[in-house]
């Protein structure tokens, strides 16, 4: 039969040393030892910082990181709201559409779209308001005076980009001042749920197309009002030669 083991007694610990006591069973140790010599626990373990607060460790309140703060994660989900909210501004608010829609204005291209009917307050003989829209910046538009107005109605809402107008009577300069000019022209634009934009519009005092920057959506009918005329005189009328509407192709 084998030898059953023999079982030898632990190797008595001096107590007579003087020194820190041990943490876990609170044996007397020597200064320089950084080990517990009856249960190796260690003696001086280094202490754990506390956790800095959420919001300490967010830019600019941030100053040091410690271990265990959850720097990291917080990061990422304070970022996550942030571009979320983002998001929903840009989606929810006008402004945020009113800037997505002009964005794609610039990045589209721009198509001419020609009104479904032009109905003027008033014209001269020989001069109706469907000459703005023939094409011929030859041709013009005879109003009586100050305050006329014409109306253009189209087929179906488009986004208007730009409204380029050629003034006076015709490009040709030796024919631009035979007739009397509007400087102020007031836009008035109705979308098709009925909402309305107005826009006061200054021209040149000079021959050829001017173009004026617009972007509004779902438009359906476009008015627009002669003011402050110059050059007339007895004898002449207010003359608007060309109105192009362009449309976001």
């Amino acid at each position: 039969m084998a030898p059953r083991p023999v079982v030898r007694p632990a190797a008595a610990v001096e107590d007579d040393v003087a020194g820190r006591p041990c943490p876990a069973c609170g044996t007397p140790n020597p200064p320089e030892r950084r080990f517990c010599r009856r249960c190796a626990a260690e003696l001086r373990p280094a202490e754990k910082p506390a956790p800095l607060p959420w919001w300490r460790t967010v830019w600019p309140f941030r100053r040091r990181t410690r271990a265990g703060s959850g720097s990291a994660f917080r990061f990422f989900v304070i970022l996550a709201v942030v571009l979320a909210l983002c998001a929903a501004g840009f989606l929810l608010l006008p402004a945020g559409r009113a800037l997505i829609e002009d964005t794609r204005d610039k990045l589209g291209k721009a198509t001419p779209v020609t009104p479904a009917d032009t109905e003027a307050s008033g014209a001269v003989p020989g001069h109706p308001a469907t000459d703005t829209t023939d094409g011929l910046n030859n041709h013009y538009w005879g109003a009586p005076g100050p305050g006329a107005s014409v109306t253009y109605t189209f087929r179906k809402p488009f986004r208007l980009v730009d409204l380029i107008i050629t003034n006076g009577a015709s490009a040709s300069p030796e024919e631009y001042a035979r007739q009397a000019r509007a400087l102020q022209v007031d836009l008035e634009v109705t979308a098709e749920d009925g909402t309305k934009h107005d826009k006061e519009i200054t021209l040149s005092d000079k021959p050829g197309p001017q173009t004026i920057p617009t972007g509004i959506s779902d438009v359906k009918t476009v008015r627009l009002v002669l003011r402050s005329p110059v050059g007339l005189t007895s004898g002449r009328h207010l003359a608007l030669a060309e109105v192009e509407f362009f449309q976001r192709s």
